[in-house]
């Protein structure tokens, strides 16, 4: 389905565990679903280094968010090192393209659980065009790394044998289309 509708692009037809030789955090096709990847192209911690609060109504990128510098480990990998007890927004380096027929639920990784990050769930409505944002928080009491390039979280697919009535783009969804970081909206 991911290859006859173009639900995925780039798609990774398989389960990857390693690249150039190193293992990575899964990405790619898995049994019913999806790994995604987080891109290097748009992460953001949330601070308190210039705001004193968080409006979703009227969100201010500037006061709220800090962009951490990408780093290398000693195999090459790249990550961003995501404060204890921050919340951060990032966005997959894939597209989705979701058919009328088709709704998917993006859920974290056990192997980046088990560390101590929460992926919040999140749906991928029917009809809904767009890079994914990606919205984390490391509940642990150490920083934790990010890897970029590298499975973050699992889409689960769930068809329908029918399209829906009105599907995302129909109602002009307010994250339609987004090709990177895009905050909140009301």
């Amino acid at each position: 389905m991911a290859a006859e509708h173009k639900m995925i692009d780039p798609f990774l037809p398989e389960l990857m565990r390693e690249n150039n030789g190193g293992r990575i955090i899964s990405a790619g096709c898995s049994s019913y679903g999806y790994d995604m990847r987080l891109a290097d192209d748009g992460f953001r911690i949330f601070s308190s280094v210039y705001g004193d609060e968080i409006d979703p109504k009227r969100f201010d990128e500037e006061r709220s968010l800090i962009e951490p510098p990408i780093r290398t480990a000693d195999d090459g990998a790249k990550y961003y090192l995501l404060p204890p007890h921050h919340y951060g927004l990032g966005v997959t380096v894939e597209t989705f393209k979701m058919p009328r027929n088709v709704t998917g639920i993006a859920l974290g990784k056990s192997t980046y659980a088990r560390a101590g990050l929460l992926v919040n769930t999140t749906p991928l409505e029917a009809g809904w065009t767009g890079r994914l944002v990606v919205e984390i928080g490391n509940l642990a009491n150490l920083p934790l790394r990010v890897y970029v390039n590298e499975g973050i979280g699992q889409i689960l697919f769930f068809e329908s044998d029918e399209d829906c009535g009105v599907s995302y783009s129909d109602r002009g969804g307010k994250y339609q289309g987004q090709t990177g970081l895009t905050f909140a909206k009301v």
